[in-house]
């Protein structure tokens, strides 16, 4: 006889218990945990290799299997799955205990990582001597903290990554993408930096370098030690300089402008990757609201002009004076970066000035303005620049920045905050991409409203808090500077409304009125889209 289904609610059932295969899998991954800590409460294991094969495989499993168990017999495509009715998925009590488990640990791992056992002089100690093995056999050196932290980064993207890809099987973009981020994961930001330390040697020493982060996310790229080791390093070293700077006012333009910001944010990007993958399952724990997005806006532009300030007054302060010695002078060099962005200004408000909202208009004047009269009142005072030396700024940015946005905050609380609160709120790199996708990108998200019937998918899986659903009931393009292209919210469209496609810059947009069909021509519409 079958099961008469008596509950008329629109969310369904509450989520079934783990089955068999899932306990097993979660004891797994638990066990490869529990070794981690009992290094890290100074426990020392004899066999470093074998116990750290051991719980690195253990984790790693236990997700995979997790993963398999809970997907491999269900239909492929996207179900609620019961997120607002979990504790860990609906900011409950295993929530913050979760956040604030790993936000502890990014505090010990960032400020005081003698705790986890790293020593200056001697052999490492504790949960760092357990990488030790792993360390020496990639570089050659001992492991540190951020070795630590890379080798649990990476294994969290490649596990939570298999499991997205058995989540979104039905999906070939997301199945594509996925592999790109665990791709560069592993091999550009772990494996190859590794391989350049072991190179290093006397006479010849490249700097620890993540060939895939670009400047402002690497904003110590262009700090005096690094750019000496780049030039000490002979032609390969002055090669890595000129790809870091030709990726800034090059390589990124031209990809941004070809597919949009997704290029980078949803398919390299190590901070996206870890957010798509490890934290898929809080995407919808975005804000959605107004003072939200106003307040994203404000936010990740003033910290990408914290880092322009910062990283102008690190290389002004490195420069020489003597016009006949160096052609690259301090007043050259800050001339330049006045003209420059001046010229940039000048430009998008000339050419893409409609583009613009009126608070955006009004904050672009304002921050132009700040850093003119920076540097003016440097020229005229002879003060420090921007008012406070290079280090001071620098010392700042890492700080609050570099450590406990992006880390602490950004990565810790994902099950609180959502996904991608760095990358909404915080990223420099974001706002940079942000700002030529909007003005310049062929890139745009394409709605079909008359398909649509307004379920809330859309809106309420976009991990950056866009309101998706108001642009699909009306049939508008999505262009916004803040969408990384992740594509889930034409993946969890029952419909087919939304298409991620790339096209011509001028037919991007769809006025309200022409969707309301006022004063529009469909013939001539129709001749547009078709060029």
């Amino acid at each position: 006889m079958s099961r008469i289904e008596h509950n008329m609610s629109l969310t369904g059932e509450a989520p079934a218990s783990l089955n068999t295969q899932q306990k097993l899998a979660s004891f797994l991954g638990m066990s490869g945990l529990i070794i981690l800590l009992l290094a890290g409460l100074n426990v020392n294991f004899p066999n470093k290799t074998m116990w750290l094969s051991i719980s690195l495989g253990a984790i790693f499993a236990g997700i995979v299997w997790f993963a398999r168990a809970a997907y491999s017999d269900t239909h492929p495509g996207i179900k609620n799955d019961g997120i607002w009715f979990k504790s860990m998925t609906n900011r409950g009590y295993l929530a913050w205990i979760t956040g604030i488990a790993l936000t502890g640990f990014y505090i010990v791992l960032y400020f005081y990582p003698e705790y986890l056992g790293l020593r200056a002089e001697g052999d490492n100690t504790g949960l760092i001597a357990l990488f030790d093995p792993l360390s020496k056999l990639l570089s050659g050196n001992p492991a540190s903290q951020w070795f630590v932290y890379g080798t649990l980064y990476t294994i969290a993207i490649a596990a939570f990554g298999i499991k997205f890809l058995w989540k979104y099987r039905h999906n070939r973009y997301e199945k594509l993408r996925t592999i790109s981020v665990i791709f560069f994961q592993t091999a550009f930001a772990f494996l190859i930096p590794e391989f350049m330390s072991r190179l290093n040697g006397e006479g010849f020493s490249l700097p620890y370098y993540d060939l895939k982060n670009i400047w402002p996310l690497n904003y110590y790229n262009f700090e005096q030690y690094r750019v000496d080791d780049f030039l000490s390093a002979g032609t390969i070293g002055l090669a890595l300089l000129l790809f870091g700077i030709a990726s800034i006012f090059i390589i990124t333009p031209i990809l941004t402008y070809k597919y949009g910001k997704r290029w980078y944010c949803s398919w390299v990007c190590g901070c996206g990757g870890l957010a798509e993958t490890a934290g898929d399952p809080y995407r919808h724990l975005s804000d959605k609201s107004l003072f939200a997005w106003k307040v994203e806006r404000w936010v990740i532009h003033s910290v990408l002009v914290f880092v322009v300030l910062m990283t102008t007054a690190v290389v002004y302060s490195y420069l020489g004076y003597d016009a006949d010695k160096y052609w690259l002078n301090r007043d050259v060099f800050l001339v330049g970066v006045a003209v420059f962005l001046t010229i940039l200004f000048a430009g998008i408000w000339y050419f893409k000035r409609e583009e613009l909202e009126k608070d955006a208009r009004y904050g672009a004047i304002c921050y132009l303005v700040i850093i003119l009269s920076l540097v003016g009142f440097h020229y005229m005072s002879g003060q420090n620049l921007f008012l406070f030396n290079a280090e001071t700024l620098r010392q700042a940015y890492g700080f609050l920045i570099g450590a406990v946005f992006s880390g602490v905050i950004g990565t810790g609380f994902y099950p609180i905050f959502g996904n991608r609160v760095w990358c909404r709120f915080g990223c420099p790199m974001a706002a940079i991409l942000g700002m030529q996708q909007r003005l310049f990108s062929k890139f745009r998200i394409t709605t079909n409203g008359g398909q649509c019937i307004s379920c809330g998918n859309c809106s309420t899986y976009c991990e950056m808090g866009i309101d998706v659903r108001a642009y699909a009931q009306k049939g508008e393009n999505i262009v916004r500077s803040s969408c990384v292209g992740c594509g889930i919210c034409s993946a969890v469209c029952p419909r087919g409304v939304l298409k991620l496609e790339n096209g011509s810059p001028r037919n991007r947009t769809i006025s309200q009125e022409a969707v309301m069909g006022d004063n529009l021509d469909l013939l001539d519409l129709i001749e547009q889209k078709s060029k």
